[in-house]
């Protein structure tokens, strides 16, 4: 098994997904822009500043880990031909860790929120509240789908890490 071609095609796939965390906050800040200018209601109004916001972050998250990435790529190879037994080491406790904080946040934060969210809707008629929780509902589950992706990539390569650490210690 080649781990480094392993590891690099894991960071070009991540290379591939991360974009749609910044398109779709492209479209939060586009419907934030456009209900700023036809938005007539309350709660159209009330809609303006949290799609916005949503956008920024999603844009914001999107670009970090692209070129989080996209670093990590031209890294991959160095760290491997210096010392492929430590590469290999470094990399499993980076996929457990990254595994970890999908189950904590990913997995139970997100869902957990988005209840909360859902539960205020039920409760608060406003509509700046409205418009924030369900916009923070739509927000969560767009990372909610691209990091339930990119949990199955990395757990699919933490086992081709588990591989090669065997194969390293022959």
């Amino acid at each position: 098994m080649d781990i480094l071609k392993e590891a690099t095609d894991w960071a070009k796939a991540e290379l591939i997904s991360t974009p749609f965390f910044v398109l779709l906050g492209v479209v939060f800040i586009a419907a934030s822009m456009g209900l700023w200018q036809v938005g007539k209601t309350d709660l159209a109004k009330a809609y303006i500043i949290p799609t916005l916001v949503a956008g920024v972050l999603l844009t914001v998250i999107g670009l970090g880990l692209f070129f989080t990435n996209k670093s990590r790529i031209t890294q991959f190879e160095k760290a491997y031909q210096e010392d492929s037994v430590a590469f290999v080491a470094s990399e499993l406790k980076r996929a457990d860790a990254t595994l970890k904080e999908y189950k904590n946040v990913v997995f139970t934060a997100i869902p957990l929120i988005i209840v909360a969210c859902a539960l205020v809707l039920f409760f608060v008629s406003t509509p700046i509240w409205r418009a924030s929780m369900i916009t923070t509902i739509a927000m969560l589950a767009v990372i909610l789908v691209i990091d339930g992706l990119a949990h199955a990539r990395i757990a699919e390569y933490n086992k081709q890490l588990l591989v090669a650490e065997q194969e390293l210690k022959k």
